[in-house]
């Protein structure tokens, strides 16, 4: 798995993300292949600001909970 920044470009009546070469051969990408991107503009809202925001409602505490996202996202166990 990569990790890389890249800009958002116009491509006709659509935007698209340009893939560095580096990354298309180390992940073996080519035409037609599913691929699965995780977007994560630059402008989000801190994780920090979201748990203020949810304090006192939910079950499970902090550190479970971030464990479960870093399984979903990145399969850290």
């Amino acid at each position: 798995m990569e990790q890389i920044n890249t800009k958002v470009r116009k491509w006709g009546n659509s935007f698209g993300i340009i893939l560095p070469k580096q990354i298309i051969d180390s992940e073996k990408i080519r035409e037609g292949l599913e691929i699965n991107v995780i977007v994560q503009s630059k402008n989000k809202t801190k994780v920090k600001d979201v748990f203020g925001i949810l304090k006192g409602k939910l079950k499970k505490d902090t550190r479970t909970l971030m464990k479960e996202v870093d399984k979903e996202l990145w399969g850290i166990e």
